[in-house]
């Protein structure tokens, strides 16, 4: 029990008996409390001994020594206060030792252990979390390989719930409350390393509902790890093109997602202390969590923008490259613009963004979409409407 409660309880009880206790005393007029307000009268016994001699034929009065009578009370008094000094004191050390032993208990359970090395992961895992629940800015954890390699069961194909352009992404349990995902970057080259060192530089900066958050990384001999917070709707791509082809995204939920990367751009492009372009948006870099919140992924192409918006070496996604960038080189906040465009047609049509047609044919959808309109075709609001 919470020890301000039984504070709360004990000690109005204890002022209630006392209050009964002064009114029983004021009660009886034959009671002297002289003494509880701090003046002692001469004893009563002198005053009948008197009367006693004077009146010889009245019946033998008995004595009551009032000296007596107070010092039982004043004793009374003491015995209890010292005994609800006693109980309050023990109340008090009873929950310092719950509290310490819950916090002992606590710590005891996130121990995990790798059966086949016996290695204990505590240590690790707790510096893990105390930089995780810091929430400081600029602050990720550094996470040892043991601890990755334990939370995804020596990296099994079983734990496999995507793959990047650079490696594959695990699933890790760290604890029973912990879940996360692990990227593993199997490439050792120039590019990679780059990509992943400007990963860690961005996340580590950028804090918002809808941009993924970072919990740490690691780098084991060539191999670099990314450990994110889990998605457990999977990407975007997956659920517009994958077995279900869309059917769990309603209306509302299209909306939603188109609502939330706005926001995840206007963050990136307005309020970050300087503008910074995504440089590579895209449906499969589209997170969905738990109730479908949609968070921005995969920063490592990612450049504050004006700094180098030319000449910029051309790096994206066929389908989603604005135009101007492509052609020209010119980079702007506009060129994720461009991309949120095309991830609204693969919201409201579930077409992707370049189809193949035939093995030396491919379709645009943005080309197929502008040339409908243009011929006065309007078979593209006719795939919209089907959606909605």
């Amino acid at each position: 029990m919470n020890m301000k409660k039984l504070l709360g309880l004990l000690l109005p009880m204890w002022a209630f008996f006392f209050s009964l206790f002064l009114s029983t005393l004021v009660a009886k007029p034959d009671t002297d409390i002289s003494f509880v307000f701090g003046s002692l009268k001469e004893p009563i016994s002198q005053f009948s001994a008197e009367m006693e001699a004077e009146s010889p034929g009245i019946a033998e009065v008995r004595v009551v020594n009032h000296q007596d009578l107070n010092k039982k009370i004043l004793i009374a008094l003491v015995v209890s206060s010292t005994l609800l000094g006693v109980l309050l004191l023990f109340l008090l050390c009873f929950w310092i030792y719950r509290w310490k032993r819950l916090k002992n208990t606590n710590g005891n359970s996130i121990q995990t252990f790798d059966g086949g090395k016996g290695l204990s992961l505590s240590p690790i895992l707790e510096r893990f979390n105390s930089l995780r629940l810091a929430g400081k800015k600029d602050t990720v954890s550094v996470i040892e390989y043991e601890l990755l390699e334990a939370a995804t069961n020596n990296f099994q194909e079983s734990n496999v719930i995507g793959e990047g352009g650079r490696g594959h992404v695990y699933k890790a349990r760290f604890n029973e409350k912990l879940l996360a995902a692990v990227k593993r970057i199997d490439d050792a080259g120039h590019d990679a390393e780059r990509e992943f060192n400007n990963e860690v530089n961005w996340l580590t900066k950028i804090r918002h509902q809808n941009i993924i958050s970072l919990l740490g990384y690691c780098i084991h001999a060539e191999t670099r790890f990314l450990v994110y917070e889990m998605m457990q709707n999977g990407s975007l791509e997956k659920q517009l093109h994958g077995p279900t082809h869309g059917s769990n995204l309603t209306w509302h939920l299209r909306m939603k997602i188109a609502v939330d990367v706005a926001r995840g751009l206007e963050y990136l492009h307005e309020h970050c202390n300087h503008p910074v372009v995504h440089r590579d948006l895209k449906s499969s870099n589209i997170l969905l969590d738990s109730s479908f919140n949609a968070k921005l992924s995969d920063f490592g192409l990612s450049v504050t923008a004006g700094t180098q918006s030319r000449n910029v070496k051309i790096s994206g996604t066929l389908g989603y490259v604005a135009p101007e960038y492509l052609l020209e080189g010119k980079l702007t906040d506009k060129s994720d613009v461009y991309a949120f465009g095309v991830v609204l047609l693969e919201l409201l049509m579930g077409r992707r963004p370049v189809e193949k047609m035939s093995p030396t044919q491919c379709q645009s959808m943005v080309t197929w979409v502008k040339f409908s309109f243009s011929q006065g075709n309007f078979d593209a609001l006719y795939f919209c409407n089907l959606v909605l």
